[in-house]
């Protein structure tokens, strides 16, 4: 369990999206090939900060029961492979452009002016369109791919959710924001980008796919089950790649102790066993290191507490801020602190910075790495700090408390009464284990600062 410290720029920050990618075409599905296919040139583990995210929103069972059948066969074997170059390789025996989407009806190639028209601040609208084609086309070879998919008009994420329900239930725990932004993002993008684009070619999209309610429902589906090409070292700089919907590799559930992970290799993605899986246990992917309120914003569901080791509680730096400033007493005292703010704010600009001119400031300004300084902010060495840093992080908990509808009390009775707890509703259950995971970090804090 993680305390995080962010203000608003760096909470969208870590949880960014891709940004607009270099393919130019209506991306293709690609066929995964038969399994037990060797990859070439070996498998590059998606570890922590460079993993590949993808996931699964809604009723997790389904994918449970499809993937009971695979474990026991091999302890420690491959058992998902994607080859990613077939569809361009396909496309040029045939003699066509890379940049004619080669399974579009007519094979219509799309002009320079209208992949500049595609990119989007998410990168995901190429993904998307070729989604919205395929979902219409009467004979796509895509239907068993998406016959797997949960009813597109029950998907559990909380943008779905009614907005007054979404704030009362959610409230503090930064989620009703999140959405709020995301649904915001989705509508600019539908109607400044995708729908011109299906309008410009009725032949390709039917007047029933040009909908945004399908739009959103589309963009969570991509959110929760798309994977993402991690970037060479030497391309850390660049852009993130867009996303990937890779079908077969996308069913299996997420769990922190999990028993097969995903790797990377130029042509494939590869599910690897990392244990023996006893025959009919479920085989369990990681979607990295989410917190709770990540997992139900991005893919529609929870680990209940205390199972996701990964759980974070976040105090927005401008709580931080407004618990500097309760501290002041003296007129002085205020505005040497609203100076320091201003000179923190700046900072910032530190994350964009390219790695040259971030080594020369850093160089000269005399930054070392002090690991005294950052192993004082581990919880082991809370209590050891200053007495004045202890209250300032002691009154920036108490103010993120206040930001809860409900106190940890009250979620602790409806928890311990499991009569009580069964009555409630799907939604209910769950952001219940949400604020519960954070409250308890925050008191944690409480604790090691009194």
């Amino acid at each position: 369990m993680r305390s995080v410290l962010g203000d608003e720029a760096c909470w969208r920050r870590r949880r960014r999206r891709p940004g607009p990618g270099p393919s130019g075409w209506l991306p293709e599905l690609v066929q995964a090939r038969r399994a037990g296919a060797e990859s070439q040139g070996g498998g590059k583990p998606a570890g922590h900060g460079r993993r590949l995210r993808h996931g699964g929103p809604g009723d997790r069972a389904a994918r449970r029961a499809a993937v009971h059948g695979a474990a026991g066969r091999a302890p420690v074997a491959t058992h998902l492979l994607y080859q990613r170059a077939a569809g361009a390789r396909w496309a040029r025996r045939r003699g066509w452009d890379a940049e004619v989407d080669p399974r579009l009806p007519g094979r219509s190639p799309v002009s320079p002016s209208e992949r500049g028209a595609l990119q989007s601040q998410s990168g995901w609208v190429p993904l998307l369109l070729a989604l919205l084609h395929e979902l219409q086309a009467p004979a796509s070879p895509w239907s068993p791919y998406f016959a797997l998919w949960p009813e597109l008009g029950h998907l559990k994420h909380p943008m779905f959710w009614p907005e007054e329900e979404r704030r009362r239930l959610l409230q503090g725990t930064g989620v009703p924001e999140a959405v709020e932004k995301d649904l915001a993002n989705i509508r600019s993008e539908y109607y400044s980008i995708v729908l011109p684009f299906m309008e410009a070619h009725p032949h390709l999209f039917s007047p029933r796919v040009r909908s945004l309610e399908l739009y959103h429902q589309l963009v969570a589906l991509v959110m929760a089950y798309s994977f993402q090409e991690p970037l060479e070292e030497e391309d850390d700089e660049k852009e993130p790649n867009p996303p990937l919907m890779v079908p077969a590799a996308d069913i299996l559930n997420h769990l922190p102790d999990h028993n097969a992970n995903l790797e990377y290799s130029p042509n494939y993605l590869r599910m690897v066993a990392t244990k023996p899986i006893p025959k009919g246990h479920e085989i369990f992917n990681t979607y990295g290191q989410m917190a709770n309120w990540q997992l139900i914003h991005m893919y529609g569901f929870v680990e209940p507490y205390p199972d996701n080791t990964d759980d974070t509680a976040d105090i927005q730096m401008v709580t931080v801020r407004e618990a500097a400033l309760q501290g002041t007493k003296a007129e002085a005292e205020r505005l040497l602190l609203l100076e320091r703010w201003d000179y923190l704010c700046k900072l910032e600009m530190v994350l964009c910075m390219p790695t040259e001119e971030f080594r020369e400031i850093k160089d000269q300004d005399g930054w070392g790495d002090d690991e005294r300084e950052e192993d004082s902010l581990t919880m082991t060495n809370i209590p050891k700090l200053k007495e004045s840093w202890r209250q300032l992080l002691r009154d920036s908990v108490l103010l993120t408390l206040q930001t809860y509808a409900t106190d940890l009390k009250t979620e602790q009775d409806l928890l311990s009464n499991k009569e009580v707890y069964t009555k409630l509703s799907w939604r209910e259950q769950q952001a219940l284990q949400v604020r519960y995971g954070q409250k308890m970090i925050l008191h944690q804090l409480l604790e090691l600062t009194s």
